[in-house]
């Protein structure tokens, strides 16, 4: 199976292609610093199906998280930490190859950048739908990679 770099390699070229395509049917205009932030979740997308494993992947994705969760801590944003901790318990739940290899679990795992902004924050889904792609589009180039659509 595929390594980390591999994967991290994938989600860059699947991510770079989605946008491409969006921007070039005009469902996207590239703003500089989203892309930035697009293409972490896309990474971190990718190496999310590995996290149940002690891997490279696993560290590198969980040293995000902690920064992402001491982020939240400095600003304040307590309720976003706790909702991140409670999220990335998950995989440990499960077995290698588990629920994290599905497409399912390629649909439902990023949905929470959806649902919680609209509903605690009130953001409107079009301004969310681009973190949920990115996401989604990292973790379909893993699965990709591991041939589990073949």
């Amino acid at each position: 199976m595929p390594g980390y770099k591999v994967h991290v390699s994938g989600s860059v070229v699947a991510g770079a292609l989605v946008l491409l395509g969006l921007v070039n049917i005009g469902l996207y205009v590239i703003d500089p610093e989203q892309v930035i932030s697009l293409f972490v979740l896309c990474v971190l997308g990718a190496l999310f199906p590995d996290i149940d494993t002690d891997s490279k992947g696993k560290r590198i994705f969980y040293s995000g998280m902690l920064l992402l969760a001491l982020s939240l801590i400095y600003l304040e944003r307590f309720k976003w930490a706790a909702y991140l901790g409670v999220l990335a318990m998950l995989p440990g739940i499960s077995a290698h190859r588990g629920w994290t290899h599905t497409w399912w679990a390629m649909l439902l795992v990023p949905m929470p950048m959806l649902i919680l902004p609209y509903y605690l924050y009130g953001q409107p889904f079009p301004t969310l739908l681009p973190y949920y792609v990115a996401f989604a589009t990292g973790y379909f180039s893993h699965l990709l990679l591991d041939r589990k659509f073949i």
